[in-house]
């Protein structure tokens, strides 16, 4: 199950996350995506192999690496509902990208472990270099060879296939060199995600629509095929002769140490960085998701001798206990506690209408740049005159476009303009082309958030699909 719900997830997460952003608040992101998963796992496996004897420390170990990574996406959800800081945001997004690699390396070597499996390399930290190197390099040269041929294609449906591809072609290609799939599938959403303004309209447009999907049909399998699965567990559990009040009442006791570690980790760490009500909010949005239950499912079922995986059914029964409880308890009183301690930034919402005024102007600039030189060389045979007046109309629509109080008037005077020539409907085109390669100047030059340039890209993009749109029925 892993390889069919982790790349696509994983993916959309890198695409909308800002890569800028990531490396700012790289430090407080490695403290919880690595350090935090390590001292999960390795508390919860020693307390498991205390409190379960039918845990050996191996197996034990391997449920403390099925439990250790959080999944932000329901505080992330939460978190922009209530106007959370953007840095804590940040965090919370850039730990969900990396615990998940942290994480399943260390089930990997808890698992051969377990089962006999040989590893190539020895040394768990030299393992841990290898994945990430791998991982990372394997990322990037299959996003790079898909940008190559996405650039030269220019058919978006193709475009837009290539895409979906792409996680499960690094995720697999980096597991078959024992590398991380993780870390393969995020640096090829990182790549992609940074080249935004290289894409056709139509595939920005298609993707936009696609990811939200898949994310919302891959969750939502995972939570059913576990809630299906769940019947099964327990007759695992009563197969091997324990009880199940028992294997719920092992639940309960790691679901409490798992909640336990992570404000003890996060205030032990984080206290400078971070005020005491921001570290409470981020310590209590730990919620267990999609990667746990998936690992949970992904734990084999015998060993390389042909014998059963030793407490199979304990800790997929302990990890569907951890994350429905983490999601119940944690998830329905996050949005409380965001409230009481009063942790939304309030510049927030200015900051943003910063940045927002800073790409309308950029967007303006470009525009009135691009449509003077059209005046001093125009089309063979066209007037000055008409020439001019076509750029007048060309001006007025995209100073409707940047005002947002005055969106009829952006249709109306596009209605009017695109069935005047050709020529307009050329100018418009390149105005919006320079548009979009001011707003990336912009980004890569640090002025400009990613997120915002892609929410300001979208709007560019909607209007020139509109534009060509009434083009095209202006002339039936």
């Amino acid at each position: 199950m892993l390889g069919v719900v982790l790349p696509p997830l994983l993916f959309s997460a890198a695409l909308d996350f800002s890569f800028s952003t990531f490396r700012r608040n790289l430090a407080p992101i490695l403290r919880l995506g690595i350090g935090m998963v390590v001292v999960t796992t390795f508390a919860v496996g020693w307390f498991a192999n205390w409190l379960v004897p039918e845990l050996t420390l191996g197996a034990a170990l391997v449920l403390g690496a099925v439990v250790a990574p959080p999944d932000a996406v329901a505080a992330v959800a939460v978190g922009r509902k209530l106007g959370l800081p953007r840095r804590m945001m940040a965090i919370l997004k850039g730990e969900s990208l990396v615990n998940d690699a942290a994480a399943l390396t260390l089930f990997a070597l808890a698992t051969a472990a377990v089962t006999g499996r040989k590893i190539a390399i020895g040394s768990p930290v030299l393992y841990f270099l290898y994945e990430v190197v791998g991982g990372v390099l394997v990322g990037l040269a299959l996003s790079f060879a898909v940008r190559f041929v996405r650039a030269r294609i220019a058919d978006p449906p193709m475009e837009t296939v290539l895409g979906l591809l792409l996680p499960f072609a690094a995720y697999f290609a980096a597991e078959e060199v024992h590398s991380s799939g993780v870390l393969a599938v995020v640096t090829a959403g990182f790549v992609l995600g940074r080249d935004v303004g290289d894409e056709s309209v139509s595939t920005r447009l298609q993707e936009s629509a696609v990811w939200p999907t898949i994310d919302l049909v891959m969750e939502t399998f995972v939570f059913a095929y576990m809630g299906l699965q769940l019947r099964f567990v327990i007759e695992d559990v009563r197969d091997e002769g324990l009880p199940v009040h028992h294997i719920f009442a092992y639940g309960l006791a790691i679901l409490a140490l798992v909640i336990l570690i992570r404000p003890v980790w996060i205030f032990a760490t984080q206290a400078r960085s971070e005020g005491w009500r921001q570290n409470l909010v981020i310590s209590w949005a730990g919620m267990r998701g999609v990667v746990t239950l998936a690992a949970a499912s992904g734990v084999p079922l015998t060993t390389l001798a042909g014998d059963p995986f030793p407490g199979r059914g304990v800790i997929v029964a302990v990890a569907f206990t951890v994350a429905v409880g983490t999601l119940l308890i944690q998830g329905l009183t996050l949005p409380l506690l965001i409230r009481r301690l009063d942790v939304a930034d309030p510049d927030e919402d200015q900051r943003q209408g910063e940045q927002m005024m800073l790409a309308r102007r950029i967007s303006h600039d470009a525009a009135a740049q691009f449509l003077e030189e059209a005046l001093r060389d125009p089309p063979a045979g066209m007037p000055t005159a008409e020439l001019s007046a076509l750029v007048q109309r060309v001006q007025r629509v995209s100073e409707a476009r940047a005002n947002v109080d005055r969106a009829e008037e952006v249709s109306e005077y596009e209605a009017k303009a695109l069935r005047a020539s050709a020529v307009f409907n050329r100018l418009r085109r390149g105005v919006l082309q320079d548009q979009r390669a001011a707003l990336i100047a912009a980004r890569n030059a640090g002025e400009l958030d990613d997120e915002v340039l892609r929410y300001v890209l979208d709007g560019l993009d909607i209007e020139e699909v509109a534009a060509e749109s009434r083009v095209r029925r202006s002339r039936w």
